[in-house]
């Protein structure tokens, strides 16, 4: 699920930002890289990025300048920080401007990338199938569940199942059990397979 993520890194070292963009770009994320932050705003405004891994020390802007600036074009996007200079200054500087990590040099490329897999699920952008399963099933419950005006205590009702669990099943918090699904098929009146929509 990793390839329509688009992440772009800030660093002044064109050698990080290679070996970076070659580690990425084998788990399937698009990586753009720029070793000249005072354009990276502008990159910003033209390009949809999920994730900006940037570097904290570099001549001409410092990364949490140029943090300041970026959120000002978009609030939302996901910012990693990392640094060779770690300091407790940095760590809350970059942590009031929303950053989703705060990660020292050198660091192990197999933790950071789960480090943004974990930011991107976090965002909602990274699910894995079988989470992707979940909220399909959940979904298509919700919908036809509304569709024959059922409340959800109405169909714990006719399912023999709780509230609480049929809530979590829609809201995908829960993986329910075939038995369970097919209790809910049932009481909707549609075939099993139905609340497995394209899957």
């Amino acid at each position: 699920m990793a390839a329509d993520i688009k992440i772009l890194i800030v660093d002044d070292d064109r050698d990080i930002c290679e070996y970076m963009r070659t580690m990425l770009e084998a788990t399937g994320y698009e990586v753009a890289t720029l070793s000249d932050p005072t354009r990276a705003v502008d990159r910003v405004r033209e390009e949809e990025f999920h994730v900006l891994i940037i570097d904290l020390m570099m001549p001409k802007m410092d990364g949490i300048e140029l943090i300041q600036r970026i959120r000002k074009v978009d609030s939302d996007v996901a910012i990693v920080v990392f640094t060779g200079y770690p300091s407790v200054e940095t760590a809350v500087d970059a942590l009031k401007l929303n950053v989703s990590d705060y990660v020292k040099k050198p660091f192990d490329m197999d933790e950071f990338r789960d480090k943004i897999a974990d930011i991107l699920r976090k965002k909602g952008l990274l699910r894995n199938p079988e989470e992707e399963l979940h909220k399909t099933i959940g979904q298509n419950i919700r919908r036809i569940r509304k569709e024959s005006d059922l409340t959800l205590k109405q169909l714990a009702r006719r399912t023999g199942l709780s509230v609480s669990l049929l809530s979590q099943i829609e809201r995908a918090e829960s993986s329910a059990s075939v038995s369970s699904l097919y209790k809910i098929a049932v009481a909707l009146g549609v075939r099993l397979t139905v609340l497995f929509g394209e899957y």
